[in-house]
């Protein structure tokens, strides 16, 4: 979806505070990507942001065209309900941006997230019995 559908879904995406991981995110066709978690919803999104065309006018000067907003569009990632939680995930996140189709890093830690957090619980991560609890 584009920048402008993203805050118009959700209003709290617009007034929330926002935590930026980096500009300089790629995907594998070395397309720039800026990666964001937003407080209020929990969202780590990837935003793509082309670079603008340089055009040379008559004369020989050099400006950047304007760039409609319909091309800077927005790739929610997964939900991480706390900053902490998305800066352990994140864990090392300025090593990886560099790194071609460094884009597929965040992705895949999201989805490994999101696997534990909906999976079985494993035995040695059973909630603790209550004192006075039945069992």
């Amino acid at each position: 979806m584009d920048i402008e559908q993203f805050y118009e879904e959700n209003p709290q995406r617009r007034t929330s505070e926002e935590f930026d991981f980096g500009r300089d995110w790629h995907d594998a066709d070395g397309t720039r990507y800026e990666l964001s978690w937003i407080r209020d919803t929990g969202e780590l999104y990837a935003m793509r942001e082309p670079v603008e065309p340089v055009i040379m006018d008559p004369v020989g000067d050099e400006y950047v065209a304007p760039m409609s907003r319909k091309s800077v569009t927005v790739e929610v990632l997964g939900t991480v309900p706390t900053l902490e939680g998305v800066e352990h995930l994140l864990a090392g996140w300025p090593d990886e941006m560099g790194k071609p189709n460094s884009l597929q890093w965040p992705r895949d830690r999201i989805a490994q997230h999101a696997e534990r957090s909906t999976g079985p619980i494993a035995a040695d991560e059973q909630p603790e019995q209550l004192p006075g609890a039945d069992a």
